[in-house]
């Protein structure tokens, strides 16, 4: 049975998951891939590039969405671009994976509390959902439709300039349907298939 979970979300419910868990997620999201990770990372941690344009009040806007909330991995395709009645039209999440060399920091950053995406992430991500704490959540990939029925609405944009997929869309969802697949315990689903194939690998190659 699934775990219904409301953004933001509590140290405690994050603490009490477990790998292989099936969640229900209501509440505000903001979408995030690789020119919004790298942005952060680069303007407001590492500090390698000063703020510019509206840099700073996209920050400060982000941040107490952020704070207790969750960053989807996801390349919306969006209706409305036009009038600016925005609509998703598909919403399925994108390889995580990409994201490894910032994730972490980005959730000691804001204080997530979850990452969705597909395929998992590796030991700096892990290390950071024990920390912080937070879990990796993964989305269903091929039911991009499908999940962009539980979009209720989308609420706004930021970082438009970097393009329809890689913007940072703000959406309310009512049970978004995914899978704990790393857990604040430092389990990883992922680490523990690839352990398992590599073993039935060996005794192929044996």
């Amino acid at each position: 049975m699934a775990i219904r979970l409301t953004i933001p979300i509590s140290d405690d419910s994050i603490r009490s998951l477990k790998v292989g868990q099936s969640v229900l997620l209501s509440g505000i999201m903001l979408t995030g891939r690789d020119a919004a990770h790298k942005w952060i990372v680069d303007t407001f941690i590492k500090k390698t590039r000063p703020p510019q344009g509206d840099d700073l009040e996209v920050f400060q806007a982000i941040q107490p969405l952020l704070n207790g909330g969750i960053i989807y991995h996801c390349g919306p395709v969006v209706a409305g671009l036009d009038t600016g009645h925005y609509r998703f039209v598909a919403a399925g999440p994108t390889t995580s994976i990409r994201e490894e060399p910032y994730q972490g920091d980005v959730m000691r950053l804001f204080n997530l509390k979850g990452v969705i995406g597909k395929g998992g992430m590796g030991e700096q991500t892990l290390r950071a959902c024990q920390e912080v704490p937070a879990v990796y959540f993964h989305a269903i990939g091929g039911a991009a439709s499908l999940i962009a029925q539980t979009v209720q609405r989308v609420l706004g944009v930021y970082k438009l300039e970097f393009g329809v997929p890689e913007a940072m869309w703000v959406i309310e969802v009512k049970d978004f349907p995914a899978v704990v697949t790393m857990d604040a315990q430092g389990n990883s689903l992922h680490e523990k298939v690839r352990q398992e194939s590599n073993a039935i690998l060996e005794n192929l190659l044996a």
